[in-house]
This record gives C-alpha cells, structure tokens and sequence, in this order.
C-alpha cells in the first residue's frame, strides 16, 4: 500500500469519526429535555450519546493511522538523506 493512500483512507476515517460526532452532537442539542416517565425520550438520548462516543472512538483510530504514517513516512525520508 502507498504512503500516500494510507494517509488519505485515515484522513476519510477521520473525517467519517468527526461527521458521526457532529451528527450525534446535533441530534442530542436539538432533542428536547426528556420528561421523567418518558423513557423512549432517554433511550434516544442514550443511543445518540453512544454514537458519540462510537465517533469519538472512530476519529482516535484514524490519528493513530496518520501517526503510523508520519513515522513510517519519516523513516523512508531518514532512509533516503
């Protein structure tokens, strides 16, 4: 695989994390605040603030993969000079 294709598949995911973590971000700031004995109101809450966290999880991923190919990208500079 090519330095230059890893860099931009980690960057989609990165950018997939981030559109996931906006999506659930709106969706939670434009729900209305849940009434106690509405707890269909409390499970969609939930499962936006997994898919928060399921986005935050994507986009630590993708920086490890541009991390992986900054230093792998660096020892072929270092091999080159």
């Amino acid at each position: 695989m090519q330095i230059n294709s890893f860099l931009g598949s980690a960057l989609a995911a990165f950018q997939a994390g981030q559109r996931r973590i906006d999506d659930a971000g709106a969706a939670i700031a434009t729900s209305a605040v849940p009434a106690v004995s509405n707890s269909l109101a409390l499970t969609d809450l939930g499962e936006q603030m997994l898919e928060l966290r399921g986005g935050q999880y994507d986009a630590m991923a993708a920086v490890r993969m541009i991390r992986s190919a900054d230093e792998v990208l660096g020892t072929l500079i270092d091999t080159q000079a």
